[in-house]
């Protein structure tokens, strides 16, 4: 185990990197509900851009699912009584208020009987629980929302098709969101037309719902500006119990010993995250890992101190060109917004 970090010692700020967390199956299960960012969120605070009338139409459109899901799915003479559950895919860039909407659609549901998790999340629930349990567990809420399904790995991609399948053949709703690279061509089209192929046995009963619009996020946030001071970084952690406070280096090199699915749980109890020396990250194994910890941070609404160079070139032209460019893209954002918050608390 790495010796404590001698900085955060003298500030009083405990640690990320000496923090191995355990975590049972039952709590990966129990914590499959929106994210505290959107704890309070609903189809009432979400405020549609009139610029972008698709915004307006899948509030409508979604609240109406609601109470088909409440009211339990509908019967088809076309399917000769078969269930034919909703399920929606929500489709659209960064940053318009998909997972918003999406926390909105479990809220208005009932957080009990909807189930509410990140593509990552549910397959590493396949991975503590067993493919059949986890059918067996997900299969007893009404819906199940995955935010942010992602298409770049074919063997997850496969696996949550076949969890899908099973969940929509017992009646269980289903919602997705995934994401649209800013300014690609088709304005989102390409994103819905990948979802659809690659859930191939699903396809025909997803419903794509459309929503335009500029990233919120970057609207009041500059998601590519300079770090802060490390010491600048170190002072503002000084006295604040909840606060941690790790090189970024150390960081990165603690995530690889630290399964994904434990992520979150090396967050309990921070309430401010403060990293020195950020820097360009090396390599793409540590890019993804990093991208699911930027995902645990902005779930939890944790803001993030970044010294050194901050956001600014934290993932290559390459990286940002690559296969895993909607990851990258998705962490710059919602990591802007998060050190936004936290340059707020240094003034």
């Amino acid at each position: 185990m790495t010796s404590p970090d001698p900085v955060a010692a003298s500030t009083g700020a405990s640690s990320l990197t000496q923090r191995r967390p355990v975590v049972p199956p039952d709590r990966l299960l129990a914590e499959l509900v929106p994210p505290r960012h959107f704890a309070d969120e609903s189809f009432a605070t979400y405020r549609p851009d009139p610029a972008h009338p698709s915004q307006r139409a899948a509030v409508t459109r979604l609240t109406a699912a609601a109470d088909e899901i409440r009211r339990g799915p509908s019967r088809s003479w076309l399917k000769r009584g078969r269930s034919t559950p909703v399920a929606v895919y929500l489709d659209g860039g960064f940053g318009v208020g998909k997972t918003h909407l999406l926390a909105s659609l479990a809220h208005a549901v009932g957080i009990q009987d909807a189930a509410y998790g990140t593509f990552v999340e549910y397959t590493n629930l396949v991975g503590a629980l067993g493919f059949l349990p986890t059918v067996e567990a997900l299969a007893t809420r009404r819906l199940v929302c995955i935010d942010e399904f992602e298409l770049d790995d074919p063997g997850d991609t496969v696996l949550m098709s076949r969890l899908l399948r099973e969940l929509a053949d017992r009646g269980v709703a289903l919602a997705a969101t995934s994401n649209t690279l800013p300014g690609s061509l088709g304005e989102g089209r390409f994103a819905a037309e990948d979802f659809l192929r690659e859930i191939q046995a699903l396809a025909a009963r997803f419903e794509v719902l459309r929503i335009d619009g500029e990233d919120y996020r970057h609207r009041s946030v500059v998601t590519d500006a300079e770090g802060l001071s490390d010491d600048a970084v170190r002072a503002a952690t000084s006295g604040r119990d909840d606060a941690t406070l790790d090189d970024f280096g150390d960081l990165l090199a603690h995530l690889a010993t630290v399964h994904p699915s434990r992520y979150g749980a090396l967050l309990d109890g921070v309430g401010l995250v403060a990293l020195t020396g950020v820097h360009a990250v090396p390599t793409q194994d540590v890019a993804l890992r990093l991208v699911v910890l930027v995902d645990r941070f902005y779930d939890r609404d944790v803001p993030v101190l970044l010294g050194g160079a901050g956001e600014k070139d934290l993932f290559s032209p390459d990286m940002l060109a690559g296969g895993y460019r909607k990851k990258y893209y998705r962490a710059l954002s919602r990591l802007g917004s998060l050190a936004a918050d936290g340059a707020a608390l240094v003034g």
